[in-house]
């Protein structure tokens, strides 16, 4: 099972032409690296497919998902920076092309519970919760 801590999407489409080389050379230039046990989510322009990037530790591995009907619920930005990372549950609504923008994690859910608890900067990954 390959492990991933945080997962962080790519707010411009990319070409789904590209493969793990490119979407590499992608998260370099964003990031600066691509750490490991972290997932990076790219969407072509239509929103019909999404590729996955997980970097192990020891390499890279790169898996693609395509809708057949309706498109996956992408975020849109005007500027380059990433975006915040998703949870495990937004994760799985996002691949079945769900509104994952509506679940909130459990950590901003105790937030709002508590106001007086300090809340993560902004782009910062939550940990993914164990299942």
């Amino acid at each position: 099972m390959i492990r991933i801590d945080a997962m962080w999407l790519a707010a411009d489409p990319i070409d789904m032409r590209a493969g793990a080389d490119r979407l590499l050379a992608r998260v370099v230039q964003v990031f600066g690296a691509a750490q490991a046990h972290h997932g990076y989510l790219f969407a072509n322009v239509r929103g019909t497919r999404v590729k996955l990037l997980v970097h192990d530790g020891f390499g890279v591995w790169c898996a693609a998902r395509r809708l057949n009907a309706g498109r996956f619920v992408w975020p849109g930005t005007t500027n380059a920076t990433p975006l915040p990372s998703l949870t495990p549950a937004q994760f799985d609504a996002l691949v079945l092309g769900l509104p994952w923008q509506r679940l909130r994690s459990i950590h901003d859910r105790a937030i709002a519970r508590s106001p007086s608890s300090p809340r993560p900067p902004a782009g910062v990954p939550l940990p993914r919760c164990a299942s």
